[in-house]
């Protein structure tokens, strides 16, 4: 089967490592068709997404091979600009390789890309961009065609901050003669690294971590490695969980300078926690206050990427809490699963209005990834057996949820 079976209501307590992270992993995969040569990616996570993206660059030409927890990628001999539409549509993260692709060969050739169903998240942001910079658009069979003769530098304002579009934006200038001013861009820490991995391969970008990114466009990168920072959103997971079950735990090695958003609201609940020696150590076993008034934001604000998981904690939390959700039009979906298992909560146009009380174990569908992991997490603090079906969506951010949970105390298990 594809399924995860909890056993819920045991307090957790144990250490775990974070693993590197998704979201930064794969613009540095896309990132690396611009050198012509060898790029190693430490503490890189072995995940679905990770696996399908290294598919798709091999399909291009790329030789790609694991030595451990590192993923060499020798972008040298890479010769095609199409990627097949059975492998793009896998995942989002596929149309971040069309600046890379258009720095480097000055066209492409991809698939509208799939991965999560919540909501439309268009790439109008990602093209509007990169017609700044030369490149034009077409789309024909359902595929959609970009060419450059040459992309040049050029003047980038985003209306509002895109994770996405900014990364394609910065591919597209970073070897594209002349300067590039990107006004408005987004401040997540993916992109963040990914502008640092870029400087570490010879690129010449200033305004990192602000919302205008400098760019001096430089002939070519050189090869370069770079260490996959820690996932915040797997750890603030974990930090969830340990809320939901009231329990404690570590988090060796976790991103608390990226988890501000989180560990205040974590604390709001009645939280503790202490940060020394690169460990995160919990303790939950006050958690017992509702939150409202919680809206998701762009960062530093609270991650939309935690807003599932953290929905499945306050259902356990007596009073009334309340989440609007403001990055996604429709990322309620681990609500009605929720419901199943006793949670009472209703939705009214962005918001999530949420009734704690305690919940038991059921049969239950994870539609993505995200609220895949929200209804583990619940079923961690639900009265008997929980089953999560649609496993494969969860291993697209998780590289061993099963693995941390029964380290930090779980029982739980794939089935």
């Amino acid at each position: 089967m594809d399924a995860i079976r909890i056993t819920g209501g045991v307090p957790l307590d144990g250490e775990i490592a974070v693993q590197g992270s998704k979201n930064a992993a794969l613009p540095l995969m896309a990132a690396a068709v611009l050198n012509k040569g060898v790029t190693v990616l430490f503490g890189c996570p072995r995940i679905s997404d990770v696996f399908s993206m290294e598919e798709v660059l091999r399909s291009l030409g790329a030789r790609t091979r694991w030595e451990q927890d590192a993923l060499i990628l020798d972008t040298g001999p890479m010769d095609q600009v199409k990627v097949k539409r059975e492998l793009g549509e896998k995942m989002r993260s596929s149309i971040v390789l069309l600046g890379s692709l258009l720095g480097r060969f000055g066209e492409a050739v991809l698939p509208y890309p799939g991965g999560c169903v919540i909501g439309q998240r268009p790439v109008d942001l990602h093209l509007a961009a990169l017609e700044k910079l030369g490149a034009r658009f077409y789309e024909e069979d359902g595929m959609l065609h970009a060419k450059a003769q040459r992309l040049a530098g050029g003047e980038i304002c985003f209306a509002k901050p895109s994770v996405g579009a900014t990364q394609n934006a910065v591919l597209g200038a970073v070897c594209a003669p002349g300067r590039t001013v990107i006004r408005g861009c987004s401040r997540e820490p993916e992109v963040t690294w990914l502008c640092r991995f870029l400087n570490l391969a010879g690129g010449r970008i200033r305004g990192i971590g602000t919302d205008c990114l400098k760019i001096q466009g430089v002939p070519s990168l050189h090869d370069t490695g770079m260490q996959i920072p820690a996932d915040r959103i797997a750890a603030g997971t974990y930090v969830c969980a340990s809320a939901v079950t009231r329990g404690r735990g570590i988090l060796r090695n976790a991103p608390v300078g990226e988890m501000g958003a989180l560990l205040h609201v974590y604390e709001k609940m009645g939280g503790q926690y202490a940060f020394n020696s690169g460990k995160l150590s919990l303790c939950s076993c006050g958690v017992k206050n509702p939150v409202r008034g919680l809206r998701t934001q762009v960062y530093p604000g609270f991650p939309t990427d935690l807003q599932s998981v953290l929905v499945a904690v306050l259902a356990t939390v007596k009073g009334e809490s309340c989440v609007e959700e403001t990055i996604f039009e429709d990322r309620f979906k681990a609500v009605p699963e929720l419901v199943r298992m006793g949670a009472d909560i209703t939705v009214c146009r962005s918001t999530a209005h949420i009734r704690g009380r305690d919940l038991s174990g059921a049969r239950v569908c994870a539609r993505e990834l995200r609220g895949g992991a929200a209804l583990v997490v619940a079923g961690l603090a639900a009265e008997g057996e929980t089953c999560v079906e649609n496993r494969h969506f969860i291993e697209r951010g998780y590289e061993d949820i099963c693995r941390d949970l029964s380290l930090l105390g779980a029982c739980i298990r794939k089935d």
